[in-house]
């Protein structure tokens, strides 16, 4: 069970650490959520899971007690030593702990055998989720993710075509896993209280899921960057013969060199690869 806000308090008092908002630690304070972090994410015994940030190791604990298998990457000194002095121990088969930035190490160290199949259970901070998420889909991808989100991001990310929260994340995820039914969170829900609610994200691997190439994914953010212009405008030199080809395709579905990049669906955005 995670520990009351005044527990939660007391304790980080005891190891001197104050709460650091660039880091997004906000302290899970709601055995609710844990368990539904768990189920989303259908851990059972013997699973693999990576865990982002794993704080005071409160979803960690519950991971590990399912007898998973589990990665974790925490970037505050304080934490990871209070985490390899106290829960280490506990677990020394089944916990593998290293200190370090979650942008650099996406997968919290999981390589070989042990990254075929895998799931990630993470609790993002609001200014890494995306470049942390663009590094995952860079492969292998996990089976399954329950992402702790802001609200806002999680919306983003599940964004749908025509609509102003519309991006290329939306598009790189939505082309490899499947959004499932998620959890929106209280603010109460987390010591010290955030200032917005946030969300579980669920997300399932596609059956053949999409990976966008690196020189698409730069074409793609460039177009964004730039969403009020045309995509004919934007696209201009930067594909052969200016892109006639995946042109004409958008206009099956009714688009044009006068479209603006968030009219696009997903599925016409990978076949911009074949036209690079």
């Amino acid at each position: 069970m995670p520990l009351s806000p005044s527990a939660t308090r007391d304790l980080l008092a005891s190891l001197g650490h104050t709460p650091k908002r660039f880091l997004g630690q906000n302290f899970l304070v709601d055995g609710n959520i844990v368990r539904k972090s768990l189920e989303l994410a259908q851990i059972a015994s013997g699973d693999t899971v990576v865990e982002i940030g794993p704080g005071l190791g409160t979803l960690t604990t519950a991971l590990l007690e399912t007898g998973a298998i589990v990665w974790s990457v925490e970037k505050d000194r304080t934490l990871y030593g209070y985490l390899a002095e106290t829960l280490a121990p506990r677990f020394p088969t089944t916990f593998h702990l290293i200190e370090g930035d979650a942008v650099e190490l996406p997968l919290a160290g999981l390589t070989g055998e042990s990254a075929r199949e895998f799931k990630i259970v993470a609790n993002l901070p609001y200014a890494i989720s995306t470049p942390w998420l663009d590094a995952v889909l860079t492969g292998p991808l996990p089976a399954r993710l329950v992402l702790m989100l802001q609200l806002e991001a999680a919306q983003r990310y599940a964004a749908t075509p025509g609509t102003k929260q519309f991006s290329a994340i939306s598009i790189a995820l939505q082309s490899a896993y499947d959004i499932a039914p998620g959890h929106t969170v209280a603010a109460a829900c987390f010591f010290p209280r955030p200032d917005v609610d946030s969300h579980l994200l669920h997300l399932v691997r596609r059956p053949a899921p999409f990976v966008f190439a690196p020189v698409t994914k730069a074409l793609m953010r460039a177009c964004f960057q730039q969403r009020r212009k045309q995509l004919g405008s934007l696209l201009r030199g930067r594909l052969p013969d200016d892109g006639r080809a995946w042109f004409a395709l958008l206009a099956t579905e009714g688009l044009s060199p006068r479209s603006r990049p968030e009219e696009v669906p997903a599925a016409l955005w990978q076949q911009l690869s074949s036209a690079i």
